[in-house]
């Protein structure tokens, strides 16, 4: 069986408890969805610094 592996980018900033649950809900739905053992599923949380997250063409630091 392979594993999933699902990645997630976010603008940093954000507490850890949201993360852990963002983790876990995850893996809850890609485990149901897909019919994989919750052991096999992996969750990868990059966090990234608003200076580096474009919107618009703007780095999101400078958009109000």
């Amino acid at each position: 069986m392979t594993m999933p592996i699902i990645q997630v980018n976010l603008i940093e900033g954000r507490p850890p408890e949201k993360i852990k649950a963002l983790i876990e809900n995850i893996t809850d739905t890609v485990s149901e969805t897909l019919d994989a053992p919750r052991e096999s599923v992996r969750v990868l949380v990059t966090e990234l610094p608003k200076t580096h997250w474009g919107i618009a063409g703007v780095p999101a630091s400078e958009r109000k």
